[in-house]
């Protein structure tokens, strides 16, 4: 890639740089990200993903085979590092999660006066170390630009959590017709004191072990299954084949597949259920915003270091809860991570869903007082320019 002249009326307002892992989470936090800058901030974003294919599942209107589109008033661009375009570095540019920019891009954004923001978006984590090293510079070694390490967090000493201005609104205008969000999901609403549990995992043994779990347990349950790891189990535990629209019943436990849809369509899944098992970081979020008890299955690290944060948030999320109700919560997200003792664990659970559903309803209420992470981060970067 060439190294254009910085000057340039077209020079979007933020570069996002996004490369796509297997599980999603990290496209769709980016994708999330710009539409709120934005929609919100009113910002010219230019979003380039690696992986458009992969991409295209959270947003079925975005076409994989044309390298440059609008979408949402997104610029949406491929990022393929041995043909990247030579175009003018945006005023404010991340690369989300460690991608590593190319390095022909690199050497336009130094050859820009005043060089870009650059932020290196970090993972989301309540670990009290992110607080010292949120917004810390590393300066390049021969180029003259600085990045800057921007946490996401709890705590007002990090980057704050990722979600739209109108988030609550939105979800209780829902629940006012759970019918019509049943109805919009292609689903029938839940029946007379049936319990409405989402899944979303990583799969493995775990899976038989909780619908045994239910089974045992006799309390009618409808669990359903959006479409990814995990549901192979889930389908096979019930005699189904992993196919299009499969369901399947044992005893008083329902379970049905969905189709992956796109976020709006999975945040409605989330509102409108009584308990989400979720995965990654753009779920795990998602079900905070949901005001419902939920259950994280953490991405695992050959290392263990993903139980450090599990514990961490944990810590904090459960701090004003009952002595009991944090233990059910803590014992059964160790259960489900570690994959041993869930049905016990389950049990105790079940037992304080009531005190959870409460803290759940608080928790995202506090969220919604704090400023979102778009928010911090245009005001981060503000101070930088």
């Amino acid at each position: 890639m060439n190294s254009p002249s910085c000057v340039s009326v077209d020079r979007p307002d933020w570069d996002i740089f996004c490369a796509v892992v297997d599980n999603y989470g990290d496209i769709g936090v980016c994708w999330r990200l710009a539409r709120q800058l934005s929609a919100e901030l009113g910002m010219s974003v230019r979003l380039w993903v690696d992986d458009l294919a992969s991409f295209a599942r959270l947003c079925p209107s975005l076409a994989p085979s044309l390298d440059a589109q609008s979408i949402e008033g997104i610029e949406v661009r491929r990022w393929d590092a041995a043909a990247l375009p030579a175009v003018i570095p945006a005023k404010r540019v991340i690369e989300a999660f460690a991608c590593n920019l190319p390095e022909g891009f690199v050497q336009a954004m130094a050859a820009c006066q005043p060089a870009p923001v650059w932020i290196n978006l970090e993972y989301l984590s309540a670990e009290d170390w992110v607080g010292g090293c949120h917004g810390l510079p590393s300066p390049h070694p021969s180029l003259p630009l600085r990045k800057h390490f921007f946490f996401p967090g709890f705590r007002d000493n990090t980057g704050g959590v990722l979600g739209e201005a109108d988030v609550s609104a939105r979800r209780e205008a829902q629940l006012a017709d759970p019918a019509a969000g049943w109805a919009a999901l292609g689903l029938t609403p839940p029946l007379a004191g049936e319990l409405t549990v989402s899944l979303f995992c990583y799969g493995g043994e775990r899976v038989d072990a909780w619908l045994d779990a239910l089974l045992a347990h006799g309390e009618p349950v409808r669990v359903l299954v959006p479409d990814g790891r995990g549901a192979a189990e889930a389908a096979h535990w019930c005699g189904q084949w992993l196919a299009p629209g499969w369901q399947g019943q044992r005893g008083a436990v329902r379970v049905q597949g969905l189709p992956f849809v796109e976020q709006r369509e999975y945040d409605r899944l989330l509102w409108l259920c009584d308990l989400n098992l979720v995965r990654g970081e753009d779920s795990f979020v998602r079900a905070q915003w949901a005001a419902r008890p939920f259950v994280w299955h953490i991405y695992p690290q050959d290392d263990c270091a993903h139980l450090d944060k599990l514990r961490a948030f944990l810590a904090l999320y459960a701090a004003e809860l009952p002595a009991a109700s944090a233990a059910a919560l803590t014992d059964f997200w160790l259960a489900w991570n570690h994959g041993v003792g869930i049905e016990p664990a389950w049990r105790a659970l079940l037992a304080e869903r009531a005190a959870l559903a409460e803290h759940a309803r608080r928790w995202a209420a506090q969220l919604a007082q704090r400023d979102t992470l778009a928010v911090n981060l245009a005001r981060f970067c503000e101070t930088l320019l």
